[in-house]
């Protein structure tokens, strides 16, 4: 696992020494770094290191004053994130034993950017709560695709925890709500939002693989309210839904297809459709739709069907 450099590990908070020895010498010697509740300042620390002393599973040596202080930095880093693996499991096991996920909503709200403000900064960057959800999740990401994507299919990028937790604010999901996720990739969003909610969550991935992770991840977490379909969004079926989410999966002509189904499905019900990166813009000029809030490519945009 590699820690992630994101806004919150750029805010460090430790003064670091020129000195590698130094450095080295004041991290040994603080005892709380190993504390449970210490998280936010292990994913620091663990940021540092990276930056400082490079990769620890190469020979390349660059920036060490030599071997032995490369090789106190590799004992510190599993140290640290041995302390982050025990956290991680209790939050699990917490999941695993059914209800509302107590623990995890605790360190979501611990791990928040102390700015207090309730709308997320703009863009798609990551911070400590993604760090939490992926050591808590551990989705198995598949080493290649097994399908040749369409020139429309955009890349997999996950959607950042802040965002998912600004949707669920904004969209006032609740456990009567069928959240259909177009494009889930490995499926944390679904996950997540099923587990902060209750809602019926199903994720739409055209790639095999990935649909095969998340169903892993769903079975071991004891998850029975969310599911994954290996499927073409054009051809699923979304006539349970009630909110729709959009971070960009595709453009082109397969975005102009899945809304006019998406617009099809509005004739029957009420829906929602949240939208992230640039798809926003197509999705703003659908006259069926209303947005709740100036369309935003960098942050969760809520549309409501009309």
């Amino acid at each position: 696992m590699s820690t992630i450099v994101n806004m919150d590990l750029r805010e460090s908070e430790l003064e670091c020494s020129h000195d590698p020895h130094a450095f080295l010498c004041g991290l040994e010697a603080d005892s709380s770094l190993f504390q449970p509740a210490q998280l936010r300042k292990r994913l620091i620390v663990l940021d540092d290191l990276d930056v400082r002393f490079g990769g620890f599973d190469s020979e390349d040596f660059a920036g060490c004053a030599d071997s032995r202080v490369h090789k106190r930095a590799n004992v510190l880093r599993t140290r640290l994130e041995a302390a982050n693996a025990e956290l991680y499991q209790s939050v699990r096991s917490d999941i695993v034993r059914g209800g509302q996920p107590r623990v995890l909503l605790q360190w979501l709200q611990n791990l928040a950017s102390p700015n207090g403000s309730q709308i997320p900064l703009p863009g798609l960057g990551f911070d400590c709560r993604d760090e939490l959800l992926s050591g808590v999740l551990q989705l198995r990401e598949p080493s290649e695709p097994n399908l040749q994507l369409s020139p429309e299919i955009v890349f997999y990028q996950p959607t950042s925890v802040r965002h998912i937790l600004h949707l669920i604010a904004a969209t006032k999901l609740s456990e009567d709500d069928v959240f259909v996720d177009l494009g889930s990739g490995l499926g944390h969003v679904p996950l997540l939002v099923s587990m902060m909610t209750g809602a019926r969550s199903l994720g739409i991935e055209v790639q095999a693989a990935y649909v095969a992770s998340a169903r892993e991840c769903a079975q071991s977490l004891h998850l029975s309210r969310v599911r994954f379909i290996p499927q073409d969004a054009r051809e699923a079926d979304l006539s349970s839904g009630t909110v729709f989410y959009l971070y960009s999966p595709f453009n082109g002509s397969i975005l102009t297809d899945v809304l006019n189904a998406l617009r099809m499905e509005s004739t029957r019900r009420p829906i929602k459709i949240c939208s992230l990166g640039p798809c926003t813009r197509t999705v703003a000029n659908e006259t069926w739709l209303k947005a709740s809030a100036l369309p935003d490519t960098g942050r969760i945009t809520v549309f409501s069907s009309q």
